[in-house]
C-alpha cells in the first residue's frame, strides 16, 4: 500500500470527508475515544461512511507514520448507486444488465471481472461495503484500465441490494454448485442481475433464498470449482449470447 492511497490522522481524515474525497474505507484504533474521535465520525456519519474499529497492531503493519489511531483508504475511482443508476438505463430504453460480487476479496480476481463485465456490455458491479474488495490501484491496473469505465456500485450489502433490485423488475440469478439449473437454461433477455459468489464460500445462504433462481455450470473434472472470474465470463457471455439472439 502507497502513502498517496491514503490519507492517516484524524484531523486529516476529518478534512478529507468534508471536503467530498472519495473515501474507500476507514480503519480506526478500538480504543479511540475523545472530542477529535467524536467529530471525526461525526464528518464520517455526514457523507454515509462508517468506520472500522480494528487494533493498534494493524495500523502499525500498514504504515509506520504518525496515523494517531486513524487511516482512511482512499478510491481511484467514484462509486455509484444503484438507486440512480437504474433508473437511468430505464429511461435510456434499455435492460439493465447487472452482476452482483458476494465476498469476493481477491484484487486480481475483480480486476478480471471488471474487464470481462466492461467488455460484454454490463451496466454496472455491485459491491458490498464491508468484506469485499474495493477499488484500488492495483485493481484498476488488473482491469486493464476497465474500472475507470465500468460503475462499481459499492451498496450496504448484497441482500440490500439483490431486494432493491427485483424491486426494480430486475431477475436474480445467483451461481452455485447448489443449484439444479444450468446457466444456459435460463432466459437473459430481460433486465436482469447475476450473483456470483466467492470461490471458498459461494454466494451467502440468506442472499441464495432472496434470489429469483439458481444456476451452474456444469463441471465433469475433479477440481472442486472453477476462478470466480471465469465462472462470471463464462455466464456473462450466455447472456451476451441469448441477448444478440446468437445460436
Amino acid at each position: 500500500m502507497k502513502d498517496n492511497d491514503m490519507i492517516f490522522g484524524i484531523r486529516a481524515v476529518i478534512e478529507a470527508a468534508t471536503a467530498g474525497k472519495e473515501i474507500d474505507k476507514v480503519f480506526v484504533k478500538k480504543d479511540l475515544t475523545g472530542d477529535t474521535a467524536r467529530e471525526l465520525f461525526s464528518a464520517l456519519k455526514e457523507r454515509n461512511l462508517s468506520a472500522q474499529r480494528v487494533p493498534v497492531e494493524k495500523l502499525n503493519r500498514i504504515t509506520r507514520k504518525n496515523h494517531q489511531g486513524v487511516i482512511a483508504f482512499i478510491s481511484p475511482v467514484s462509486y455509484y448507486r444503484l438507486e440512480n443508476i437504474i433508473p437511468q438505463i430505464y429511461e435510456q430504453g434499455r435492460d439493465p444488465f447487472i452482476v452482483i460480487l458476494d465476498g469476493i476479496t481477491d484484487v486480481r480476481n475483480f480486476g478480471a471481472i471488471a474487464r470481462t463485465c466492461e467488455c460484454a456490455g454490463v451496466d454496472a458491479l455491485v459491491i458490498p461495503e464491508k468484506e469485499s474488495v474495493t477499488v484500488n490501484a492495483d485493481a484498476v491496473k488488473t482491469s486493464a484500465g476497465a474500472l475507470n469505465i465500468l460503475p462499481v456500485c459499492k451498496e450496504k450489502s448484497v441482500t440490500q441490494a439483490i431486494r432493491f433490485l427485483r424491486d426494480c423488475g430486475l431477475t436474480v440469478y445467483a451461481a452455485t454448485e447448489k443449484a439444479v439449473n444450468i446457466y444456459t437454461s435460463v432466459d437473459y433477455r430481460r433486465p436482469v442481475a447475476i450473483v456470483m459468489g466467492a470461490e471458498d464460500k459461494g454466494v451467502a445462504a440468506v442472499n441464495l433464498r432472496i434470489c429469483d433462481e439458481m444456476i451452474k455450470i456444469p463441471q465433469f473434472g475433479t477440481i472442486a470449482s472453477l476462478n470466480v472470474s471465469v465462472a462470471t465470463s463464462i455466464i456473462v457471455y450466455e447472456a451476451v449470447r441469448q441477448k444478440m439472439n446468437l445460436t
